[in-house]
């Protein structure tokens, strides 16, 4: 289902951050959202982008808010953001959470790496209200690139800590040392941090199913990549993947009806079992232990190391 919205106001958080409040373009009611939701907008020959919502507490209902750092080396999705005015309009869909706070009792340890602050606000301020333990740890190249970092400090005081990459850099082996068993983590960030922060929970004694993660980045064709080819075991169809394109992209112009939603490899969802072949795993869901066993893979970030594929589809 997709609404549409129209920009109500605009606010430059840094240089690069530009932050946009939305609200229906028929000035109807929002749909409910839980925190670590996102919209996804259909930016047109863009194609589509999905932000998280970022909620404040004491927020007042009718509007939604999102933020958009800009990437001036990406493929112009938040370039064609920051071009919007107010009074602008955007078709999205209604919101989806593939991120969401759980309802366990024990603490909650939010770690943000960048932009990935955004879901993360949400969470505060949903733990805040529900009066909940938990705390927030904020990291970012510097202080002049770290949105919202006022803001957080005066909503939820000392249980927020910042780090800096070129100051105080987080050391993640005593943010975990004496950590509560009970703690659930949700990380948001690029890949390599979630990837550190699962090993040192994990090397903390904190199971994967307490450890949540959402990835903020869109991923990119790497050096070196070459085509190899995917064979659908129900078929028989061979299929050519290229440099700079994906299984899920090649499969659909096929005509194969597949289900997925990130498209960044961090919601599990497009997942798919591998016959024949070895998989170049680029995701962030899958443990040490089962991209060596090389049985599974997800089919919207990760290609091949064998010369093709052949998956149980």
């Amino acid at each position: 289902m997709t609404q549409e919205l129209i920009i109500d106001g605009i606010r430059d958080e840094t240089d690069t951050i530009r932050e946009f409040t939305l609200r229906a373009a028929d000035d109807g009611a929002l749909p409910a959202h839980g925190a670590g939701a996102h919209l996804k907008f259909d930016l047109g020959a863009i194609g589509t982008r999905s932000y998280s919502l970022i909620d404040w507490p004491g927020d007042a209902p009718g509007t939604l808010r999102i933020a958009v750092q800009r990437e001036d080396g990406g493929q112009g999705g938040s370039r064609h953001m920051h071009s919007l005015q107010p009074g602008d309009r955007l078709r999205a869909e209604t919101p989806d959470n593939d991120f969401p706070l759980g309802a366990h009792d024990g603490p909650a340890l939010l770690l943000a790496g960048g932009i990935g602050i955004t879901p993360l606000i949400s969470m505060a301020s949903a733990l805040d209200a529900a009066g909940r333990p938990f705390a927030l740890h904020y990291c970012a190249r510097s202080r002049g690139v770290m949105g919202f970092a006022d803001a957080l400090a005066s909503a939820f005081g000392d249980r927020v800590g910042f780090h800096f990459d070129d100051e105080t850099p987080l050391d993640l082996a005593t943010l975990f040392a004496g950590l509560d068993p009970a703690t659930h983590l949700y990380v948001c960030g690029p890949k390599g941090m979630i990837e550190a922060a699962r090993a040192a929970a994990n090397a903390a004694g904190l199971p994967d199913a307490q450890i949540h993660f959402e990835l903020f980045t869109t991923p990119q064709p790497q050096d070196g990549d070459t085509a190899f080819e995917v064979e659908i075991a129900s078929t028989g169809q061979v299929f050519t993947v290229p440099p700079g394109r994906t299984i899920i992209e090649v499969l659909e112009d096929g005509g194969l009806d597949l289900i997925y939603d990130c498209q960044r490899g961090d919601c599990g969802i497009c997942q798919t079992e591998v016959l024949e072949g070895t998989p170049d795993h680029r995701d962030v869901v899958l443990s040490d232990a089962e991209k060596a066993e090389g049985k599974l893979m997800q089919i919207c970030v990760s290609r091949a190391k064998s010369a093709k594929l052949v998956l149980d589809l």
